[in-house]
């Protein structure tokens, strides 16, 4: 993929469900790679204890679901392994941001499908986070 000069957006979505993230996020001028998450395989990070795709990333989206423990167990290696100030945002199901509320404390969080605004708040994250890097 082409360098768009803005950092790496880890947009971890599960099974084969392309959403519109990549593209609108990709439009903002960040390089955007696609991680399908644990379905019909386990999650690098996870199994391994290192993912190049996480390595590279400046920035992460989630589609996971939390009721699913091994979902909850990527959630909080991310968190554990991303530096500090990597801006993380989670699309959880109505009812998960108050149920998970530790596991997503400090992590931007939407309890519905993103929109553009919400995506464009994210990217400026991003921004702002590389800038102080």
């Amino acid at each position: 993929m082409e360098d768009l000069g803005l950092g790496l957006v880890l947009d971890v979505t599960p099974g084969d469900h392309e959403r519109f993230e990549r593209h609108l996020l990709e439009g903002m001028g960040h390089r955007v790679e696609v991680c399908h998450g644990p379905e019909g395989h386990d999650c690098p990070l996870i199994e391994e204890g290192t993912c190049q795709l996480v390595d590279a990333a400046h920035g992460v989206v989630f589609k996971l679901d939390l009721d699913r423990e091994y979902h909850r167990r990527i959630l909080a290696r991310y968190r554990a392994t991303l530096p500090e100030g990597t801006p993380i945002a989670v699309s959880v199901e109505p009812g998960q941001e108050r149920a998970y509320a530790d596991l997503l404390d400090g992590i931007y969080v939407w309890s519905h499908e993103p929109t553009t605004a919400d995506l464009d708040g994210f990217a400026a994250l991003i921004e702002a986070a590389d800038r102080l890097r």
